[in-house]
C-alpha cells in the first residue's frame, strides 16, 4: 500500500521509517526542502524510503502530487495550519487521510470535509491529544458514573539547565499555539474555554515535584464525545516548576502572544533542542465504580529510544508509533473506518498490541 508522508521532520522521518520498515506500506516522504535532506538520517530504513520534493502549501502542486502518487493513506507531520489543504486533497483521491494537530480550528475544518467521505478522516492523532485520549477513554468506560478526569501530559528535557527549566522537543509553532490558545474544558458539565497559562497546579510522579497548567488542544474531541457525561474534564502541560511564571511573563506581560513569529525567533536562538528528554503521560479518573466512590491512574514515562538503528527522542517515540498504531489499524481494516474518526474510538489494548505500539508499551 501506497503511503505519502508530508513533512521531513523530527516526527515524520520516524512516521517514515516505521511505516517503511513492514512489507505492506511503500513510502514517500515528502518536503518542500527535500533536496537539503540527508537520507543517512533514516537509518536502515534509508533504502525503503522514496523521497520527493513537494509544496504542500501549493494547492495545484500537492493535486499533481496525489494524482501521480495515487496513495491509500495520506500521513500529515506538516505544520498545524497546513492541514486543511492537505485533508481536501487527500479526499479528492480517495486517500485515508491522518494528521497531528493540535489545533481545534484546523480539527473542525478536516471535521467538515470528512462529512460524506468514503475514506478515513483521523486528525489529532500521536500523543496529546492522541494517545493520552485513548488511555483516558479506555480509564472512563470503566466507570458506572464519572466524576473528574484529569489529563496530563508532559515533553520535558531529563537533565534541564536554562532558566526556562525547558528544552525544544518538538514545533516550536505547535507549542506556542498550545500556550497561547483557548483551552476548552468541562466544568460542573458545562463546557468552557478556559485561559492558557492558568490552572496551575503540583503533580508529583514517582517522587518526583512537576508543576500543570491549562493549554490548548490536548483533550482533543473529548470534550464532545463525552459532554454531559462527566462532571469535571481538563488537560494540562506538566513542566518543571517555575516554568509557567516564566512563559507567562513572555507571553501576557510582554505581549509576546500578539506576536508570535517574534516569540518563535527568540525561543528558537535562545532555547536549546534536545534528544535526552522524557515524556510523562499522566491520565487519573475519579467515579462510582460497584457502589463505591473510586479512582483509576495511569501513568508511563517514555524515554529515547533505538529504531531502524537510529537513536530517536522519546517526544519522537511517543508521537510516531501512536500515530502508525492508528495508521496500520484504519488500512488494515479500511472497511470499518468511514469519515471522521476521534481518537476515543481506538482501543489502548489494540494501540500496545500493535506492531508500532508496542515501541511505547514496555
Amino acid at each position: 500500500m501506497q503511503v505519502v508522508v508530508l513533512g521531513a521532520g523530527n516526527i515524520g522521518k520516524l512516521i517514515a521509517c516505521l511505516l517503511a520498515n513492514t512489507s505492506e506500506y511503500e513510502v514517500t516522504l515528502a518536503d518542500a526542502q527535500v533536496k537539503d535532506f540527508n537520507k543517512e538520517t533514516l537509518g536502515t530504513a534509508q533504502d525503503k524510503i522514496e523521497l520527493a520534493s513537494v509544496d504542500a502549501t501549493d494547492a495545484r502542486a500537492l493535486a499533481s502530487f496525489f494524482k501521480k502518487k495515487q496513495p491509500v493513506g495520506v500521513v500529515s507531520a506538516l505544520p498545524f495550519f497546513c492541514n486543511p489543504l492537505v485533508a481536501e486533497q487527500s479526499k479528492a483521491v480517495g486517500a485515508h487521510y491522518f494528521d497531528l494537530t493540535e489545533d481545534t480550528q484546523v480539527t473542525e475544518a478536516v471535521s467538515k470535509l470528512s462529512k460524506g467521505a468514503k475514506q478515513a478522516f483521523v486528525p489529532q492523532c500521536g500523543l496529546a491529544p492522541g494517545l493520552i485520549s485513548i488511555v483516558a477513554n479506555d480509564l472512563m468506560k470503566e466507570f458506572e458514573k464519572i466524576d473528574s478526569v484529569s489529563l496530563r501530559v508532559g515533553a520535558l528535557p531529563v537533565h534541564p539547565n536554562t532558566v526556562l527549566k525547558y528544552a525544544l522537543t518538538w514545533s516550536t509553532e505547535g507549542l506556542i499555539n498550545e500556550y497561547g490558545n483557548p483551552c476548552y474544558a468541562i466544568v460542573n458539565y458545562d463546557r468552557f474555554a478556559l485561559q492558557p497559562l492558568e490552572g496551575l497546579e503540583t503533580i508529583e510522579i514517582d517522587g518526583m515535584v512537576y508543576e500543570a497548567f491549562n493549554t490548548s488542544g490536548g483533550l482533543g474531541s473529548l470534550v464532545k464525545s463525552y459532554d454531559g457525561q462527566v462532571r469535571n474534564l481538563t488537560y494540562k502541560t506538566i513542566r518543571y516548576p517555575g516554568h509557567c511564571e516564566k512563559i507567562r511573563l513572555l507571553m501576557n506581560d510582554l505581549r509576546l502572544n500578539e506576536d508570535r513569529e517574534t516569540l518563535q525567533k527568540i525561543l528558537e536562538k535562545s532555547v536549546p533542542r534536545t534528544t535526552d528528554d522524557v515524556v510523562i503521560v499522566y491520565v487519573l479518573v475519579t467515579g462510582m465504580l460497584e457502589g463505591q466512590y473510586m479512582q483509576r491512574t495511569f501513568v508511563k514515562k517514555v524515554y529515547p529510544k533505538t529504531i531502524a538503528d537510529r537513536r530517536w527522542a522519546a517526544i519522537q517515540v511517543t508521537t510516531a508509533t501512536c500515530l502508525c498504531s492508528v495508521v496500520d489499524i484504519v488500512l488494515q481494516n479500511p472497511d470499518k473506518y468511514q469519515g471522521e474518526i476521534r481518537q476515543e474510538q481506538f482501543a489502548l489494548d489494540d494501540i500496545f498490541s500493535n506492531r508500532f505500539g508496542q515501541h511505547i508499551k514496555v
